[in-house]
Parts: structure tokens; C-alpha cells; sequence
């Protein structure tokens, strides 16, 4: 290249080159032909490289531009450009420069590229030179990556309608935050004045001692914790807190930081409470109440001989009895749901024989018959399963007004996992009415049957199953499909 170049890139004999960075693109503005050769020769084993003469070739990718002076000339003022729009990352160019080039042009060079390689130079030479500029452009590209990374996870956390806080690790009592996102702010009322205090700010008069105290040794242990507690405001505005809290180790398994989620779940906490309330009305003052309004009619039967006051009567008592039906499908359904989940799993096959024989000895005239996996006990963890089989095989059989109901519950356990439920019956089938609560949702409530219905759906839908039911004239079918283990 340049005066004797041919020899001297010859010279040295052929460089040691590492394996094939086929990423890589060298871009060349080189006028002279046998410097070209040259440089696709002593570059082309690990690189792609192109040699362009249009200015236009910088909008491509690439990964480094080696320039002679002819080439520099014709793109100078395209460089800084080039350079702006590849930023952060680091975009190599390296100009070629004969020995007989002033130095005051060389000097004003390197305020466009990053290497002035002067001519003639050995072919190692050359090649080492712009491998360095590659590998930092590769390294500068990586570190790129990370931070725009980095940038989104800060913008995902910046931009969380859930409250994130950071907090540093010390040996003392008090963990300082280091980091709050625009969602604990807009749930609290608290932003960056807050930074460098624990988060115990947001405790107040009512906030009771359980939930702190399990925060306090979840931290101490360097453990993950989950609580519901209760805290304020900064304008002194009671909320239920959800918070999550869970360490972050270094590479060396050392807590540095513990990280911080929380969820304002007061509309949870209130409808809960009503519902605690609802069900104890519903176990106990109604109740009670239906059994005197019984009793009463029971008494005024008695001693009443007209007919129509008679029939009056027993639409009370048949009413009062359905009120009672439904607080007891309500109660059913509540503890059905509200059922903890459990690790241990039950043995359905044995629960669904004892129950089969628990329907016969009930209701005497009725057929209850099962087809189960030979030799398999179908272990499960669905919460609230055998209750829902139960409601469906009762429903069948008090809804048939056939001399010997028939139903028949056939179980198979799929290869993926999952479980099948089949209860099928002989009854007059389901009246629509009934049925299109599942699809447009309960609007009144006439007795408790329909209840069971929603029992079965909910029970299957916390399993994320499949429910389906098939109604018509000749009998219903009830599926249900659940994984073995939730």
C-alpha cells in the first residue's frame, strides 16, 4: 500500500488470524485497486468487506470504515453525521496515509477518525490495528445494549401503575430508600423527599403489629415476605397495602438491596369484610328468622279449616324453606372458595366411591355409577373438586323425577396432566333459563340450585379449567377439566 506497500504487508508472511467474525463488516473507501486487494486480502479471512466509492455506502451498517486520503476527501463531512447517529455506540473510522503525507494533514485527520495508519506497514500490523478498533466498537455496542436495557427496565419500573421501591441493605434497623417509581408516589403521596428514609414512614396510629413484625423478620432473615397492612397517606389518608418484599443478592449471594411492591387493595379489603359480614347473616339471623316464620305456619295450620288460607300458608313455608336453601348454597359456596390451597394432594378416586355410596344411601331409589382409571388413585389439588362433583350428582338426582334416577360419573386422567370429569344423568335436562346465568350472569335468584351451578363454574375457573355443560331432553352431561395440580 502506498510506496512498496505490496512488499511490505508480504513481508511478514500471512497473520496468525483468530476464527471468522462473520458480524463484522469493514467498509472501505480505498481509490487505489491494489490497495484494495491488499486490504480484502488481509482482512477477508475474519471479516466481511465491501469496498464502495459512493458516499451514500455510510448509511449501511458497518463496523468499521478504513479510508485512503482520496477517500477521506470525499466523505470528511459525512463522518461526524455518521458518528451522531450510531451514538452511544462507538463507530471506528481509520485512515491510510502514504509517508509522504504533511503532518499538519494527518493532524487534522484525527479530528475525524480514530487511527491514522501510516504507509507502508506490515500486514500484521494492519490487521492488528483494526481488529482493536473492532473489539472496542463490539465492546461500546454490547455496553450499548446493557444500558438501553437498563434504560427500559427503568422506564418499565418508572412507568408501573404498581408502587416499586428500592431499599439498601444495612446492618442497622432502619433500610433507606434508595429508588421510588411514579406509581408509589401516586399511590402515596410521597416522592423523592423520601429518599434515605425507611419506608416505615407510611405506618400510623392503626396499623397493627402483626404485619410490621413479619416485615421486620422477613428483613432481618433476608427473606421474602408478603403482607397485608394497613397504612397512610401523606395527607393522612388510611389505605390497605398490599407489599411484597423480597432480597436482591450480587454475584457473591450478598444482600445489597431488598426491593419493594406495592398495591392499594382497599376495594379488596372492604369487599371482603362485607362479605364476612353478608355470610354471617346469611348462617345465622336468617335463619333464624326462616325457622319462626316455619314454625309460625306450622302453628297456624293447624287451626286454620279454610282452604285458601291453607295453600296460603304453605307458600309461606315452601318460601321460607327455599330462603333457607339458598343461605345454605351460599354458605357452601363461600367455604367451598375459600378453602386454602394445599400441597398434599387428595386421592379423588377413593373420595369419588364415597361419595357414589354416600348419594345411594340418601336417595335409595337412584343409580350412581363410576368408571375410573384401573389402578390409578388420580391424586389431585383442585381446591373444591369433589364438592363440585358432589353438587352436580345431587342436582341430577333430586331434578329427576324418573322412579329410578341414573347417573353415571366417568373420570380419565389426560397424558398432559390434566384431569376429566364427566357427570352424566337421564333427567329432563336443564332449563335454559338456568343456564344462561353462565352467560350473561345472575340476575335474580328463585332458589339455591343455580348456585350450583356457579359453585362448579367458580370451582374449575380458580383451577384454570374448562367447564362445559350439555343439556337437553334425554339428560345433561357436566365436564369438567382441570390440571391435576393448579
Amino acid at each position: 500500500m502506498g510506496p512498496n506497500s505490496g512488499e511490505r504487508v508480504g513481508a511478514s508472511g500471512p497473520a496468525t488470524s483468530p476464527e471468522p467474525d462473520d458480524d463484522a463488516r469493514v467498509l472501505l473507501f480505498v481509490e487505489r485497486r491494489r490497495d484494495r486487494e491488499l486490504l480484502v486480502d488481509a482482512l477477508g479471512d475474519r471479516y466481511a468487506v465491501d469496498a464502495a466509492s459512493e458516499a451514500a455506502a455510510l448509511d449501511e451498517r458497518f463496523d468499521c470504515c478504513v479510508l485512503d486520503e482520496a477517500g477521506f476527501d470525499r466523505v470528511r463531512e459525512r463522518i461526524e453525521p455518521r458518528r451522531e447517529r450510531a451514538d452511544p455506540a462507538f463507530l471506528p473510522f481509520a485512515l491510510l496515509a502514504s509517508g509522504d503525507t504533511g503532518s499538519a494533514a494527518k493532524e487534522r485527520a484525527w479530528d475525524r477518525v480514530d487511527d491514522v495508519i501510516e504507509l507502508p506497514t506490515s500486514r500484521r500490523g494492519l490487521v492488528s490495528r483494526i481488529e482493536n478498533l473492532i473489539e472496542r466498537r463490539s465492546t461500546s455496542v454490547q455496553l450499548s445494549e446493557t444500558v438501553d436495557e437498563l434504560r427500559l427496565k427503568e422506564r418499565a419500573m418508572d412507568e408501573s401503575p404498581v408502587g416499586i421501591t428500592l431499599a439498601a441493605a444495612t446492618e442497622g434497623d432502619d433500610n433507606p430508600l434508595v429508588y421510588l417509581n411514579g406509581g408509589f408516589e401516586e399511590m402515596t403521596g410521597y416522592g423523592e423527599e423520601k429518599l434515605g428514609e425507611d419506608c416505615r414512614f407510611l405506618q400510623g396510629e392503626d396499623t397493627t403489629a402483626e404485619p410490621r413484625a413479619a416485615i421486620r423478620e422477613a428483613i432481618a432473615e433476608k427473606r421474602p415476605v408478603a403482607v397485608d397492612i394497613l397504612n397512610y397517606r401523606a395527607n393522612g389518608q388510611k389505605f390497605w397495602n398490599r407489599v411484597t418484599i423480597s432480597p436482591i443478592r450480587d454475584d457473591e449471594g450478598t444482600v445489597t438491596h431488598f426491593v419493594g411492591f406495592q398495591t392499594d387493595i382497599t376495594d379488596r379489603k372492604i369487599r371482603e369484610r362485607r362479605l364476612e359480614v353478608m355470610t354471617r347473616v346469611l348462617k345465622h339471623n336468617l335463619r333464624n328468622k326462616m325457622n319462626l316464620i316455619e314454625g309460625y305456619a306450622d302453628l297456624l295450620r293447624g287451626e286454620i279449616d279454610d282452604e285458601s288460607a291453607r295453600e296460603s300458608l304453605a307458600v309461606i313455608s315452601e318460601t321460607a324453606e327455599d330462603l333457607m336453601g339458598i343461605a345454605s348454597a351460599v354458605r357452601k359456596v363461600n367455604e367451598t372458595l375459600d378453602e386454602s390451597e394445599s400441597d398434599v394432594p387428595i386421592d379423588l378416586a377413593e373420595q369419588l366411591v364415597e361419595l357414589r355410596d354416600r348419594t345411594q344411601r340418601r336417595y335409595p331409589d337412584a343409580t350412581v355409577t363410576l368408571s375410573l382409571p384401573d389402578g390409578d388413585p388420580i391424586h389431585v389439588t383442585v381446591v373444591g373438586l369433589t364438592v363440585a362433583v358432589e353438587e352436580a350428582i345431587e342436582n341430577a338426582v333430586k331434578h329427576n323425577d324418573a322412579a329410578s334416577p341414573s347417573v353415571h360419573v366417568r373420570v380419565e386422567r389426560r397424558s398432559d396432566g390434566w384431569v376429566v370429569v364427566e357427570i352424566a344423568d337421564d333427567g329432563p335436562g336443564i332449563p335454559d333459563h338456568e343456564m344462561q346465568v353462565l352467560e350473561v350472569g345472575e340476575t335474580s335468584l328463585t332458589h339455591a340450585d343455580r348456585l350450583g351451578i356457579w359453585l362448579m363454574y367458580w370451582v374449575v375457573g380458580k383451577a384454570g379449567g374448562e367447564f362445559d355443560v350439555e343439556t337437553g331432553g334425554d339428560g345433561t352431561t357436566v365436564r369438567m377439566e382441570v390440571p391435576a395440580h393448579p
